[in-house]
């Protein structure tokens, strides 16, 4: 991953919407607002005397053909997301959240936070692809679930609402090959299936991980970790220490499949006396699982980082 660099060109912070970009200079105090379409941000951007620093929130997938545009024709790019924007908004007290209030707030972010902040660089088409697939994966599940619980309890549309969950399933099936065929392409099923090896790790998360793998050179394991989200938040203070939790940036999914893997791994001869040694030492059930999902992600980093095969855990 890129090193913090200071930011030397004119700073520019830019809120995105599905169909406008609001557009703040920092520098000229000037505020403009444009189209979201291609031919909108070329020309925007042939009109600028260089190139510029620019802040942009990371929102859905609507900012990505600006950012993309933008990286092209020589601009630093600095994502800022949500979580991020959204407190800092309450730490400089902004009381009011309007699209030309975010564009200066992002400008401002980037000015004063450059140097803890690190210039994006657009994935490969590959991490493109393979995200895509598992985010409407994801959603796929989620619909199918939440439909399931709901029609529970109506037997009139049995045989209707069963063909449909049968359809919804084959288009899950469907994904999961698609990604699956997405992965030989790249010759990297030999890397899906040394992640197999791992007690836990199935075919849906050696394959998400291996999809986090492509985002970056990562220096280390704490780097994937924290891509991940599945790094700790501490609060400690004086006398007071806090609960830890995760940080939870980044996509959701790759946790919740991590999740699925350590509980599938707790069973097995190799994880069980790991979650009971932590079990015992008083952590929950969540947390045991927590510390084993890390575990088993920080081996799948080291056998992808180093290309080696994976050597079972004695028991």
């Amino acid at each position: 991953m890129a090193m913090p660099v200071s930011v030397t060109k004119p700073i520019v912070g830019v809120d995105v919407a599905k169909n406008e970009l609001v557009i703040y200079h920092a520098e000229l105090d000037l505020l403009e607002a444009i189209v979201n379409d291609k031919a909108a941000i070329k020309k925007w951007l042939k009109a600028l005397p260089g190139p510029v620093a620019i802040a942009i929130e990371s929102t859905n997938i609507y900012h990505l053909e600006f950012a993309d545009l933008a990286y092209e024709a020589g601009c630093e790019i600095y994502m800022v997301g949500g979580y991020e924007l959204h407190h800092y908004r309450e730490g400089v007290k902004v009381r009011a959240k309007t699209d030309a209030l975010d564009a200066k707030l992002l400008a401002r972010y980037l000015k004063n936070e450059a140097e803890e902040l690190r210039p994006w660089a657009p994935p490969s088409p590959l991490y493109r692809q393979l995200l895509s697939l598992f985010r409407r994966r994801a959603a796929l599940v989620q619909a199918r679930v939440a439909l399931v619980q709901s029609w529970a309890n109506e037997p009139l549309l049995k045989t209707a609402f069963d063909d449909q969950i049968k359809a919804m399933q084959r288009l899950e099936t469907l994904v999961e090959k698609t990604i699956k065929d997405q992965l030989k392409d790249a010759g990297l099923l030999g890397q899906l299936k040394r992640c197999m090896e791992v007690e836990g790790i199935g075919f849906l998360t050696g394959a998400r991980l291996i999809t986090a793998f492509q985002r970056g050179d990562f220096r280390n394991a704490d780097a994937f970790i924290a891509f991940l989200g599945m790094d700790l938040r501490v609060s400690k203070s004086g006398q007071k220490d806090g609960r830890r939790s995760l940080s939870k940036r980044g996509d959701p999914e790759v946790r919740r499949l991590l999740h699925n893997a350590a509980m599938s791994a707790r069973r097995t001869k190799a994880w069980k006396k790991f979650y009971e040694e932590k079990r015992s030492r008083g952590f929950s059930t969540t947390e045991a699982l927590v510390m084993l999902a890390r575990k088993l992600a920080r081996i799948v980093f080291a056998l992808l980082k180093g290309q080696s095969e994976y050597q079972p855990k004695a028991a």
